[in-house]
């Protein structure tokens, strides 16, 4: 007889009452996450270990009908990551991408996460992943905004009204905990007086709306930037507030002063090492640079602007002190980053575990014998 095998489902309404809206828990997870990237207790996607994922991109024109084409933000991607300490636990996200989906009542992208057995690849949990994508990538800059921002912050300036910022915020405002103010900016002025209006009812601070984004980032203590990426913003190096601190979620262009007169702190050096590795590959660094957010910065090193990935400093080893973050109070931060696998699975492994505890979930039968054993 081979070994039975069954796992748990959890759908978004599972997920939500499993925890997953807890920004708090969700930022103590990821700080987690940051200290094993640092020690080196991970794998990620490629030889290197530290690809973000695979992506399919979709061509062109095809003679086939059926075919799909490429279009804004489409593509299919895999995720896959190991992830050791207590989690010990490998896991994938898996996602579809069409920016067309808003028009059909769907989200942008439509998101799975599995959580695997790390020895024999037995499937322990499938599980609705929007609500985990974005409570992690909200969490990063809360792990950040704790360890990097002057703790007597008091204006968050919010660029970019949308559902990434809004996890951000969330995240952020845990730990910003002299917030007194935050000022929403957006194109469009309906969201940004709607993202000030939640801001009040549900995170119980002030908050107003702009469409001003040179005032509303001169305000900013702490600059929460999670704009589209089909118009990424151009920052003036004017606009920064002294000892404020950046948190890049989403792409940004600007003056070659804001990056070059700030202490930028990465997420994950040989993530970014490995994303101008795929740039080299790609024949074409500089159309690779323009998609993705460290960009800039990549472009900044190769004219020799700036020192080698190498020599920066990420925020795992800020965390278990073995690199300083934060030199002053006047020093102005720049954090950049980037999704990362690891993210996803520790959010939802204590998710998972938060729903076994409350039986949460519906059980599915891989197989009572498997017929090839």
């Amino acid at each position: 007889m081979g070994k039975h095998t069954d796992f748990i489902y959890l759908s978004e309404p599972d997920a939500i009452a499993a925890g997953v809206g807890d920004a708090a828990a969700c930022v103590d997870t990821i700080e987690e996450s940051f200290r094993l990237l640092s020690e080196g207790d991970y794998l990620m996607g490629g030889p290197n270990h530290n690809n973000h994922g695979i992506t399919m991109v979709f061509p062109k024109s095809s003679p086939f009908p059926n075919m799909p084409l490429d279009g804004p933000d489409r593509r299919f991607a895999a995720m896959p990551a190991y992830l050791g300490g207590r989690f010990d636990v490998c896991g994938c996200k898996w996602y579809g991408s069409n920016a067309e989906n808003t028009k059909n009542g769907l989200p942008r992208s439509v998101l799975m996460m599995f959580l695997n057995d790390k020895s024999t690849g037995e499937p322990l949990c499938l599980m609705s992943a929007n609500l985990i994508s974005a409570a992690r990538t909200g969490a990063v800059p809360g792990v950040a905004t704790r360890h990097l921002a002057n703790p007597d912050a008091q204006v968050c300036a919010v660029i970019g009204c949308g559902p990434i910022n809004k996890a951000c915020t969330e995240a952020i405002r845990t730990q910003m905990k002299s917030a007194k103010r935050f000022v929403c900016y957006d194109l469009f002025e309906d969201k940004a007086q709607a993202f000030a209006d939640w801001i009040k009812k549900d995170l119980g601070v002030d908050a107003s709306s702009s469409t001003d984004l040179a005032d509303t980032v001169a305000q900013g203590d702490v600059v929460s930037i999670a704009a589209s990426r089909l118009k990424p913003l151009h920052l003036e190096e004017a606009w920064l507030k002294k000892g404020s601190t950046i948190l890049l979620t989403g792409p940004a262009k600007g003056e070659d002063g804001v990056f070059l007169n700030s202490n930028i702190i990465l997420d994950h050096v040989k993530l970014q090492e490995a994303y101008v590795e795929d740039a080299i590959a790609s024949g074409d660094k500089e159309a690779f640079y323009a998609g993705v957010i460290g960009g800039p910065i990549f472009s900044l090193i190769d004219k020799g602007l700036l020192p080698p990935l190498s020599d920066f400093t990420a925020i795992g080893d800020v965390i278990r002190g073995k690199r300083p973050g934060r030199k002053s109070p006047d020093e102005r931060v720049l954090f950049l980053s980037c999704g990362m696998a690891v993210y996803d699975v520790a959010w939802t492994y204590d998710i998972y575990q938060n729903a076994l505890k409350k039986g949460i979930g519906t059980k599915l039968l891989l197989w009572d014998s498997p017929a090839q054993a």
